[in-house]
Formats: C-alpha cells, structure tokens, sequence
C-alpha cells in the first residue's frame, strides 16, 4: 500500500524550477543554451561537435549539470562560461497574465530555485511578466555551483530563506530533482510537456513520472495553480 500523495492545504512556500516548468516546454528556450553549452565545449576543449556533444551529455547526467562536469574533470572556471551559455534569444517568451493571475492566488511566498544564473532568471521572468509574484531567485551562484539533485543545495536553500520543507511545495520539469525535496517532507509536483507536442529532451529527462516521489503531474502548470488556489 503506497501513501497518499501530499497535498497543499498547509503550503506556506511555493519553490518553482525556472526553465521548461515556468513557461512551456514546447518554446525549447533551453535548446538554445544546449547549443551554447555545446559550442563552449568544442573552443574550450578544441574538439568536434560530437565530442563535444558526449561529454556534455554525459556530464550533465552525472554531474547534474555541465558546468560542474567540467569543473570537476577539467579544472575549467565557472563565470565565463556561466556568462557565455546564458547569452540567448528570449523572444519566444511572451508575458503570461493567467500564470501572473494563478500565482497570485496562491497564499504565501514564492521563490526560483534554478540551476541557471540570477540573470538568465530575471530575463524569463520579466518576459513572462510574473516576476512581480516572487520573494528571489535562489541561482546557481547561490548554490555556491553545486546544482541540483545535490541534496546540499536544497538544504542551503531551505537555510538561507528560512523554509519550513514540511510546509512547502516545489515544482519541477525533472523527476529526478524532487527526490531530495521530497524526503524533506516537501510537497511535489512534476511539469511535463503538454500533449504530444515535440520537445528537445533527453530519453532519461522524461523518467520518473510513476516514482514515489512524485506526489503530482501536470501538463498544465496555470491549470493546475488555478484548481489548487484557495476557493477553487
């Protein structure tokens, strides 16, 4: 017998996952960065594309994020690259007035718990307009460059904004990175991509959908805030 999943009457702190939960998944905005990430990769470590491509790949998978594979396995300094990958078109975003509306809705604080950079953040929010809605971005610089699934990086961030795990939620495009939120007594959803509109995502990014620690799935983010807001 399995339990039943959490629910949301006692969330005071709502965490939301930037790229592919807070905007569509189908805008492929992160294929941009992939592409940057990729091309940083065959300058820095002269090689070609498909190398490049492997290890960025399996440096993501095992480190949680590129970035930190290749801190690890080359020495390389973060902040440039940090900069690099980041510089993108974030035109196909557009602003969002039912997100904006269902945050609003929803009772207490709002934060972003990203693996990318404050800047990058700020740039989404701003074209999505609901960055008016939260409290901060908690950024891979803050994490102090370790991403998630790192469990130490969700304690941290829970320390740093004073966070009561057993009274908060966290939204995610990656099943993976709430199975630390939820031992710590978190409450989680996991966003996947609407339908059966094509997406930009590794076999692996999809998994988990059934696992234990996946309390709720939507395809519909806005949707699913606005049946979960108080009074629905």
């Amino acid at each position: 017998m399995t339990d039943a999943p959490r629910g949301f009457g006692h969330v005071e702190t709502w965490v939301f996952d930037l790229d592919n939960t807070l905007y569509p998944h189908h805008l492929n905005l992160w294929q941009q960065v992939d592409e940057r990430i990729r091309a940083y990769l065959v300058d820095y470590l002269k090689v070609g594309a498909d190398e490049a491509t492997r290890v960025q790949k399996d440096y993501y998978k095992r480190y949680g994020t590129t970035m930190r594979g290749m801190m690890a396995e080359h020495g390389m300094m973060p902040d440039d690259y940090l900069e690099f990958v980041h510089q993108i078109d974030h035109s196909p975003l557009e602003p969002n007035p039912a997100l904006g509306e269902a945050l609003k809705k929803l009772q207490g604080r709002k934060l972003i718990l990203t693996n990318g950079t404050r800047k990058h953040a700020d740039a989404v929010m701003k074209k999505l307009a609901v960055h008016e809605h939260f409290e901060d971005i908690f950024d891979i610089v803050a994490a102090e460059l370790e991403p998630k699934p790192s469990a130490v990086t969700y304690e941290r961030f829970l320390a740093q904004h004073k966070i009561d795990a057993a009274k908060a939620a966290m939204f995610e495009d990656l099943a993976r990175n709430l199975e630390t939120p939820h031992a710590l007594g978190m409450t989680t959803v996991l966003v996947v991509p609407e339908g059966t509109r094509e997406v930009f995502r590794e076999d692996w990014e999809l998994e988990g959908r059934d696992a234990a620690h996946v309390d709720h799935l939507t395809d519909d983010l806005v949707g699913f805030l606005q049946r979960i807001a108080p009074g629905a």
